[in-house]
């Protein structure tokens, strides 16, 4: 459940400077030191959500689907950021562990509660019966074919599917074949991708309130990412 309030420990001889949560079963010991800790601060949280005020498109439906993802790290995170962005479902697809999976609540903190999921051993055969119910199916995968995600265009009702893949072979060949449209995140470093919760919270906000094509942030053409 959510905590109500926080403390601010200052321990007295190393002077490391931390949080506790709520009412911890923690020693006062300084967890660096282990020396004697004073409380600086006390903290009430006000658990009552605030209003957003940034308009969200008029996409009635969004899911996401996570198909062989092996980190139960990344499929917590994933979740967590699920009900942030309003997604009202998960499939957990293949290998992809689900709440079930203690290491998933421990990083979702409580968001599988929010957002209702599901467990399927096939995405190819579930993506099937999404695009005959009338899904429209997004894959998040870096191919010739792919869409700068800041140049997406999304009509302005219906239902959306979000397809992430292996953190290590990427989208299911298969599922692309299905996928109405791929997109990808530009990337201006050295790396080539984005950890696979990272771009979906990305992608996510892309598909919630709608992108505008951006100027590129050197005249050097940005690389396309893949999900991993």
């Amino acid at each position: 459940m959510p905590i109500s309030f926080f403390e601010i420990r200052v321990c007295l001889s190393c002077r490391l400077r931390y949080p506790i949560a709520g009412e911890h079963s923690f020693s006062s010991r300084c967890p660096h030191c282990l020396g004697e800790t004073e409380v600086v601060l006390t903290k009430q949280i006000d658990t009552e959500k605030m209003p957003t005020e940034i308009k969200a498109t008029d996409h009635s439906r969004l899911t996401v689907l996570l198909d062989n993802i092996r980190s139960a790290w990344n499929v917590g995170s994933i979740l967590r950021s699920a009900d942030g962005f309003g997604f009202e479902h998960a499939y957990f697809c293949g290998i992809t562990p689900s709440p079930k999976n203690e290491a998933v609540t421990k990083t979702s903190l409580g968001a599988e509660n929010f957002v209702t999921w599901s467990e399927h051993k096939n995405a190819v055969e579930l993506i099937q019966e999404l695009k005959e119910d009338g899904w429209k199916i997004y894959a998040l995968e870096e191919t010739k074919k792919a869409t700068d995600i800041r140049n997406l265009k999304l009509s302005q009702k219906g239902k959306a599917v979000l397809i992430l893949g292996s953190e290590v072979t990427g989208v299911d060949p298969d599922l692309l074949q299905l996928a109405d449209e791929i997109v990808s995140i530009p990337m201006q470093g050295g790396k080539r991708s984005f950890n696979v919760s990272v771009a979906f919270a990305i992608a996510a906000y892309a598909l919630k309130y709608g992108t505008k094509k951006a100027t590129p942030i050197s005249k050097t053409k940005p690389r396309t990412t893949s999900v991993r």
